[in-house]
């Protein structure tokens, strides 16, 4: 009997390691086919939501990891209303290009009320959420994203959960092991955002720069990550 097609996949992409994880384990996988990326942008910033990573800096990630990246353009701060419809038209852009497309992952790890959320959200225009990292244990799940060959750098850190000194510190061993004892490994309540220069989802490294470290809203030390040219 011949086995089904692989079901296809667009894959929330923060540039951070949850979101370059997934990819690589959905891509271990022979039920599903990562088809695309879809990255949240703010307007007027250019920059990820919540990661602070510069929009040309995903780019470059989606090119090394060979897929296409969509855009999905908000405000700083969108209510739920302005969200979903940002969502939607961001869904109804990948479904015109991959139409038998119905599954949108996440990176998320073990928030409930953010999957529940996500769900909902992905439920009402008519698709499917997944999850493929979700329930994992932390701690063990950074020690197998560095041992898989996964790197990545802090770019964001709040200052209200952790020290702004972490702003800019690579994602490694002694990192975890400096990391007080509150704060979860993968940084998943918030207390760190990253962004990932290389791993086995690329085809290539990315040559990033850093830059300097800024306080954000009077609360978040973000450190710019520049493409170098």
């Amino acid at each position: 009997m011949t086995a089904p097609p692989p079901s296809q996949v667009l894959l929330s992409w923060s540039g951070g390691k949850d979101a370059a994880w997934a990819l690589h384990v959905l891509r271990q996988r022979g039920d599903v086919d990562v088809v695309g990326l879809l990255t949240t942008i703010v307007e007027g910033a250019d920059r990820v939501s919540m990661q602070d990573i510069r929009v040309e800096v995903v780019h470059a990630q989606a090119a090394s990891a060979g897929l296409p990246l969509i855009e999905m353009r908000v405000p700083r701060q969108p209510d739920n209303a302005v969200y979903g419809a940002r969502l939607a038209e961001a869904l109804q852009v990948a479904r015109s290009r991959w139409p038998s497309l119905r599954t949108l992952a996440f990176g998320d790890l073990f928030l409930d009320d953010i999957r529940h959320w996500r769900m909902q959200q992905c439920a009402r225009l008519g698709w499917e959420a997944a999850f493929p990292l979700f329930g994992r244990d932390t701690a063990a799940l950074a020690r197998e994203m560095q041992a898989g060959g996964l790197r990545a750098a802090l770019c964001c850190v709040d200052t209200t959960q952790l020290d702004a000194s972490f702003a800019g510190s690579d994602f490694d061993a002694d990192l975890l092991a400096a990391l007080p004892v509150q704060v979860d490994a993968c940084g998943e309540r918030g207390e760190f955002h990253t962004c990932v220069l290389d791993g086995p989802m690329f085809a290539a490294p990315l040559m990033l720069a850093r830059g300097p470290t800024v306080l954000r809203e009077g609360r978040f030390a973000c450190t710019d990550f520049l493409a170098r040219t």
